[in-house]
């Protein structure tokens, strides 16, 4: 009776999903009223303290916002002090649980998802999590001080309203089985966060106000800019929900910043923290050694994942006039000699990157399938014809193939364009050479470009190496002002609405957009709206496939390389973990919510 009067108050009809978590495709692995997440130690003991390095590309912070333009949070901050309505599971992909929420409501018709809160929510500051503040902080990440990711990736949310005090209802502008999840992903923070003489700040000026949020840590000793503290909230409303049983087990986590590479290892092995996950296959193979590893203090160890490849690139900016043309961008990628960097420097630790769904259902392979071909068809004069063909394949050095025939062809195509060597560079009908500027803040990255520079070299190319503080990076990358950049993007194994803002037309002419390749393609936009719109896994896949065969044939990104597992250095003396690490898992994200103090 209490449901059917719930549902008579909400307007809604029959509901396709009602329940105390969403699946995408309508299966969850726990059921209602589970203990725990099979992953996690329920009685893991709870204090001590983990000592970490900042995942971050920077070596300062300057705000404890996260959510506005301008500036650097610290690493960790979101997902340590901002509960959602909904939180994922590290063993399964397309599903969340109730965290904020208690219940989530999908209508029959997919057009709306009504969330109500749990009553004992609390945020730091002991108030209730109420409606109010869920509304509040959708319509501040919605606003003009945010990113314009979150407007990207909530597109088709139409609105929220709030029905009573403890249950708001988000209305989709059409049916789109991600946007529950997306929605419940949000981070929820309090309306006080940000008062002033109990009046609001503009959210561009939050910038050191301590956040007011719910999760399961608070700010600490902080040396601002350096190193910060988070401390866990000994009245932390979820501390016994079936979530978070097992998890936020250290009763401090210090993350710790260093200037380079080189300081950061140092202190690494001198028993500075407790934690450190490796990029740098140089560094694994060579350098992770010393007293600490022959004691048996420091344990060095890979975590194999089953997460999606991604995909890693080189970005070319066709916002620029030489990079326009798909032979230019294709040719470039042909001078990039993989196998010899991989053997060589790499310490055969990778596997190339090659499409955006590696390593998922999404990926493509072969040629287009019929349901791939009909949505494709009626874009043939808008994307490369090769699209139509077999899937890219990223070129190779090896066996039949080699750096002398990749480069031949790279000048086939070169000319085919209208560039041609005259005076010692490669020059367009005008008379300009060709010169690229790689933008980076890692200094390091030098080393990695040095044999693709040369082999450009013989192309009549010249590659120029720009490497910039972290924050000059950042403001040229949200203003478009660059030639090429190295991105690492994320994979999934649910792609949605977050690739509009990757790849879609609207994101290319929006600053501080994900949209650095500057993609304007009207079969890319109608691709990502099939995808984002596919009523069963069904229709997805060959919608993503689509997508992956297009952008790949329009040689936007040159693929780099993604290692399969975890490399990490962990302190076994001081830190413990579950007996084995989620397939999902992120690396340290997985010591950070699991692990525990001996």
């Amino acid at each position: 009776m209490r449901s059917l009067l719930l549902l008579l108050l909400w307007g809604m009809s029959a509901p396709l999903w009602a329940a105390h978590g969403y699946a995408l495709w309508g299966d969850l692995k726990y059921p209602a009223n589970f203990s725990h997440f099979d992953y996690v130690n329920p009685n893991a003991p709870k204090g001590g303290e983990l000592r970490l390095v900042s995942n971050l590309r920077v070596s300062t912070f300057d705000k404890y916002n996260p959510f506005t333009i301008k500036g650097t949070a610290p690493a960790y901050l979101s997902d340590l002090m901002f509960d959602s309505l909904l939180t994922g599971a590290l063993d399964e992909t397309g599903s969340g649980y109730g965290l904020l929420a208690n219940d989530v409501v999908v209508a029959a018709d997919g057009m709306s998802a009504t969330f109500r809160l749990a009553p004992e929510a609390r945020f730091h500051n002991g108030t209730p999590v109420l409606a109010a503040d869920v509304k509040f902080s959708f319509d501040t990440l919605m606003g003009p001080y945010t990113s314009p990711a979150y407007k990207s990736l909530l597109e088709d949310v139409a609105g929220l309203e709030v029905l009573d005090e403890h249950t708001v209802r988000y209305r989709f502008k059409k049916p789109n089985r991600g946007l529950p999840l997306t929605v419940g992903g949000l981070p929820v923070f309090s309306r006080q966060w940000g008062m002033e003489n109990g009046k609001p700040k503009s959210f561009d000026q939050v910038v050191t106000d301590i956040p007011i949020g719910s999760g399961p840590y608070k700010i600490g000793p902080v040396r601002f800019g350096k190193d910060i503290t988070y401390v866990r909230d000994p009245n932390y409303w979820a501390r016994d929900l079936n979530v978070k049983r097992g998890s936020n087990n250290f009763e401090r986590i210090t993350v710790k910043i260093y200037k380079d590479n080189t300081a950061r290892l140092e202190a690494l092995k001198a028993g500075e923290f407790d934690l450190m996950r490796f990029f740098s296959a140089g560094d694994w193979a060579r350098r992770v050694n010393g007293k600490r590893f022959e004691s048996g203090e420091l344990v060095k160890r890979e975590f194999q994942h089953r997460l999606p490849s991604g995909f890693q690139s080189y970005v070319l900016n066709t916002r620029r006039d030489k990079f326009k043309d798909v032979r230019v961008r294709q040719a470039l990628g042909l001078a990039l000699d993989y196998e010899w960097m991989n053997r060589q420097m790499f310490y055969n630790a990778y596997q190339r990157v090659n499409g955006l769904f590696g390593n998922t259902d999404c990926q493509a392979t072969g040629v287009p399938g019929p349901e791939e071909l009909a949505l494709l068809a009626p874009w043939r004069k808008d994307i490369p014809p090769a699209t139509f063909g077999p899937m890219t394949t990223a070129p190779r050095t090896d066996g039949t193939s080699s750096l002398r025939g990749n480069l031949r062809q790279a000048q086939v195509l070169l000319r085919a364009a209208g560039w041609e060597v005259r005076d010692g560079a490669l020059r367009n009908a005008q008379g300009q050479a060709f010169d690229i500027e790689y933008l980076d803040s890692n200094e390091s990255s030098a080393r990695v470009v040095a044999p693709w520079a040369r082999n450009l070299e013989k192309l009549g190319i010249q590659l120029n190496f720009r490497p910039v503080d972290f924050a000059l990076y950042q403001q040229r990358l949200q203003k478009f002002e660059f030639d090429m950049t190295s991105m690492a993007y994320g994979g999934t194994q649910n792609p949605g609405q977050e690739y509009a803002d990757l790849f879609g037309a609207k994101a290319a002419d929006i600053e501080d957009s994900g949209n650095l390749s500057g993609i304007k393609s009207p079969a890319v936009d109608a691709l990502i709206n099939k995808m984002t719109s596919a009523k069963s896994k069904s229709e997805l896949l060959p919608a993503c496939r689509a997508l992956e065969r297009v952008i790949s044939h329009s040689h936007l990104l040159i693929p780099q390389w993604a290692a399969g597992t975890h490399r990490m250095v962990y302190n076994s003396w001081r830190i413990a973990m579950p007996a084995t690490m989620p397939p999902y898992a992120q690396g340290e994200g997985w010591a950070i919510d699991t692990w525990w103090a001996k």
